[in-house]
């Protein structure tokens, strides 16, 4: 879609420019004037194309993203959709033989991971999502990592490499049976996480947040130790 109005953008400015040219080569001066008055009766087809091509970029920073909470949960993850097509995404999270995403949707499983759906033909080879590590803490979100084949997360996983085997008929959403290896961390620690997340304010813990949190802790450690070990080697 991004394509066909570019080029239609393109094919519009050049019947402009030809016109011009073939008017001031072979027409009289009353000739010319005609086309001059007629050529400002395309500038606003060219602005309105102009105006939707703003409207479909999905425009990401850091203020992007907030607290995981105010997003809408679906079972253990959540979702929001930066164009505001929030329907749309929930429709497509809640289809149960799957479904494309539209365009701005963002879907969550920790504070410092998410992926976001870009333009439509950004980069067919992720499906158009692109994947990001942030930095969270109570000012804020920062953009540690972006990108959307070679984003690496804390656990040393290629956010691309773990979502690929979820590209059909799951649009790259990984949940149980949609082929994704297992993640090391079970959904007791993600939701501590989720409950935890410092941009939210105060945490809203439940029984045994404290707990799967520092068993997270002594992972992310020993996981950070071999890949150390490993690289001295």
């Amino acid at each position: 879609m991004y394509h066909k109005v570019v080029n239609k953008v393109i094919y519009t400015a050049m019947l402009v420019c030809f016109s011009s040219l073939s008017v001031h080569a072979e027409t009289t001066q009353t000739e010319a004037t005609a086309t001059a008055e007629a050529t400002p009766e395309s500038v606003p087809e060219v602005v309105e194309i102009k105006d939707a091509l703003a409207t479909t970029v999905v425009n990401i920073d850091e203020k992007s993203f907030s607290c995981i909470r105010d997003m809408t949960p679906v079972r253990h993850f959540y979702v929001d959709n930066l164009l505001g097509d929030v329907e749309g995404t929930l429709a497509a999270a809640n289809a149960p033989d799957g479904a494309i995403y539209p365009e701005g949707s963002v879907v969550q499983l920790v504070p410092t991971e998410v992926m976001v759906k870009r333009e439509s033909g950004t980069f067919p080879a992720t499906g158009d999502w692109e994947f990001f590590e942030l930095e969270v803490n109570e000012q804020g979100s920062k953009i540690a990592k972006r990108g959307f084949v070679d984003v690496v997360n804390r656990f040393d996983g290629n956010c691309f490499s773990c979502h690929a085997p979820a590209r059909e008929k799951w649009d790259f959403i990984c949940e149980s049976g949609h082929g994704c290896d297992p993640i090391p961390i079970d959904h007791k620690m993600t939701g501590a996480l989720q409950r935890s997340d410092p941009r939210c304010g105060e945490a809203e813990p439940e029984d045994g947040d404290w707990m799967a949190l520092f068993k997270l802790k002594s992972m992310v450690t020993i996981g950070l130790t071999k890949k150390w070990i490993e690289d001295k080697l």
